[in-house]
């Protein structure tokens, strides 16, 4: 599944040419306060990919327990992560790793307010016909791809700025039939990562934690690859400019800086 780069509401977007953050000191001094460890609330990603020829970006990411990588396609235009997965995979495409395996006490039930959010974003029937129902999903893209699967929880783990490491248990979908977009080639990940300002979001749900600000942003390199921000700390030391993203889909404001 190809990244689409479609504006989600409320986020802050950094695109960046060539940049690297500096040394630490580098970086001007900021004020601290007692209850306050910026570094302890941020984290950073290694960004793969690039725009040409690949056109699409992704992170690694450590799921389950134990813990094992996938690689997953960014999408700021979409609020669900989900991973092909074996529950078993009806209609699945070629992935770098195994299949995600879920097991029954990691199903996300229909009454959960996270599924609730999900499908009040995906459409307004939401029912449950039963408390022990699981969640079950279907998301839809502008490029006629889509994933059909069920809402899972799981153990993510999140290596913060400090070097300290935390694993929230955190929903995202288990896709077992997924298509691929017309215009798109199979991207060779396993999943998606969506960023978008919905409750079932990743960064929403670090925020709902206490983990990370509702804060994200990227950093591309004109060679390919980048880093990708949670939280609000190192990215104003890297003499960046911020901007607020536009909430209609119709209007964007983009800043590319020339470092």
């Amino acid at each position: 599944m190809a990244a689409r780069w479609a504006p989600p509401a409320g986020l802050l977007l950094l695109l960046l040419l060539a940049v690297l953050l500096p040394a630490r000191a580098d970086r001007p001094a900021r004020t601290a306060h007692a209850d306050d460890d910026p570094e302890a609330s941020s984290a950073v990603f290694q960004l793969y990919g690039n725009v040409y020829p690949h056109g699409l970006y992704y992170v690694a990411m450590n799921i389950g327990n134990p813990a094992k990588p996938y690689f997953l396609d960014v999408d700021t235009g979409s609020d669900l992560t989900w991973l092909q997965c074996d529950a078993p995979c009806v209609s699945c495409s070629k992935v770098p790793h195994p299949l995600y395996r879920p097991t029954k006490n990691k199903l996300v039930p229909c009454v959960d307010q996270l599924c609730a959010s999900l499908h009040g974003g995906l459409s307004k029937n939401h029912k449950c016909d039963s408390p022990k129902q699981q969640c079950d999903y279907e998301v839809k893209y502008a490029d006629q791809g889509s994933s059909l699967g069920v809402l899972v929880n799981d153990s993510f783990a999140v290596r913060l700025a400090n070097a300290s490491v935390v694993r929230p248990s955190l929903a995202f979908g288990c896709g077992y039939d997924q298509e691929v977009g017309s215009s798109t080639e199979v991207a060779p990940t396993d999943g998606v990562l969506g960023l978008g300002s919905g409750s079932i979001s990743l960064l929403s749900q670090l925020k709902q934690h206490g983990i990370t600000k509702n804060v994200v942003g990227h950093c591309l390199s004109m060679r390919g690859g980048g880093f990708l921000f949670f939280g609000d700390n190192l990215v104003p030391y890297s003499r960046a400019t911020w901007v607020p993203m536009a909430r209609s889909a119709f209007r964007c404001y983009i800043f590319l800086g020339n470092h």
